[in-house]
């Protein structure tokens, strides 16, 4: 967890761990931002199953929709160019959200230092 003065507070998920998939797995996440006082969560993308990624699946929708419902930012941290390569609808949804204030796709950490002060 980071937590600098001119910042929202952070939770940083480690790349290792069990995938998020469900929307239980992400009550879970939320939970632990909240027990630490964060309203962001920054999430490897090694964090998120595949499935994320295919938005038939609807996993992206069921996860995010609880970030929202319970005002705690979503960032997904690193490279999905491959996913987005494969998937016209995966790149106007990840345009879409990086426009908003709830979830962003960033790539590094710069990137990630640069929203976050504008929040």
């Amino acid at each position: 967890m980071t937590d600098v003065t001119d910042r929202p507070t952070v939770l940083r998920l480690p790349a290792e761990g069990a995938p998020i998939r469900t929307e239980q797995d992400a009550m879970d996440v939320i939970g632990d931002a909240f027990g630490h006082g964060a309203t962001w969560v920054v999430a490897p993308v090694a964090r998120l199953h595949p499935d994320f990624f295919a938005l038939r699946t609807r996993v992206a929708g069921g996860i995010v929709q609880k970030f929202v419902n319970y005002r705690v930012g979503l960032v997904v941290l690193g490279d999905i160019a491959e996913q987005i390569a494969a998937s016209d609808a995966l790149r106007d949804f990840v345009r879409e959200s990086n426009r908003g204030r709830q979830l962003w796709f960033l790539t590094d950490e710069e990137e990630l230092a640069a929203r976050l002060t504008s929040v």
